[in-house]
């Protein structure tokens, strides 16, 4: 019963640790509360999208009387601002689950299609609405950031992250197991390990390759966030499963669950690879652009 306990207690902690990942990634959909002619709508203000994706900001606005401007510009760059309006649409939605199960067969609402950029290319944007009380100007001093990405094939990214949910899971019901003194934590360690090799150290790079034209932009190549944290959880792993071959020596593998835990919790695609347009190159995020300016200036 109290192994039972454990597991679920795991499952709950990993599962937490993925919504707060999702609710806090910077490619995640900005929310945002507006209230138009008397109505108010949550709108998801996209932030990532595919190069197999129409290029376009969605308001999930059915009021055909409201008009609205997209002011947009390349990220980090001096560039002007340029417009263009939103407009109203409506797209058929081809997919069983939604057709069949939620009932969804079209999505409608204001679309503004911006010019599509390269992969890791980024845009930033705010946004002007008129209705019937006048315009008003939306994310201006704050810019909402897209970030754009290579197509990654369902059959490599669905594997990737059910494989990387269950190394989590394992590696927080490993470290619960250790904590409370339980032996199995060691065959669960080492299931971790598989698991994070397949799903972080193999896996997580042919999805790196589809969506920026890189396998791997972390140590020793680069700062990529997202490559580095999983080469350290897989390091602390390493290391839990193979002080604990001939000797129980749980503390590592506590310590292992922790560092991976906090590794699950960091926002995805943080300090990410990010176009830097002056130079042509890939970099990560604002660690290398800042390096980059500065020496530029120097």
């Amino acid at each position: 019963m109290k192994k039972l306990l454990l597991w679920f207690l795991a499952f709950v902690i990993t599962v937490a640790a993925a919504y707060y990942q999702r609710k806090t990634g910077p490619t995640y959909p900005k929310r945002i509360t507006v209230a138009v002619n008397d109505s108010t709508y949550e709108l998801r203000l996209v932030r990532s999208l595919g190069l197999d994706e129409r290029p376009e900001v969605k308001l999930k606005i059915e009021d055909t009387t409201v008009k609205a401007l997209l002011w947009y510009k390349r990220f980090n760059t001096s560039d002007e601002y340029s417009s263009t309006p939103f407009s109203y649409k409506v797209y058929p939605v081809h997919s069983f689950i939604m057709n069949r199960i939620f009932k969804i067969t079209e999505e409608k609402g204001l679309f503004a299609e911006v010019p599509q950029q390269p992969a890791a290319g980024k845009l930033q944007y705010y946004i002007e609405i008129t209705d019937l009380k006048g315009t008003r100007t939306l994310m201006k001093d704050t810019p909402v950031v897209i970030r754009f990405k290579g197509g990654v094939p369902g059959q490599v990214l669905t594997p990737h992250i059910l494989i990387m949910f269950l190394a989590m899971l394992f590696s927080t019901a490993s470290g619960l197991l250790a904590l409370a003194g339980i032996p199995s934590y060691k065959k669960y360690a080492i299931w971790t390990l598989v698991l994070l090799t397949i799903g972080g150290m193999i896996l997580g790079p042919v999805v790196q390759k589809f969506a920026f034209g890189a396998f791997w932009t972390g140590v020793p190549f680069g700062w990529d966030l997202t490559d580095n944290k999983t080469l350290i959880a897989f390091i602390f792993w390493i290391l839990a499963v193979l002080m604990n071959l001939k000797k129980d020596r749980p503390v590592y593998t506590i310590v292992a669950a922790l560092i991976l835990l906090f590794v699950y919790s960091v926002p995805h695609s943080m300090f990410g690879s990010e176009l830097d347009y002056s130079s042509g190159q890939v970099i990560q995020g604002i660690i290398l652009v800042f390096f980059l300016r500065k020496k530029k200036n120097s």
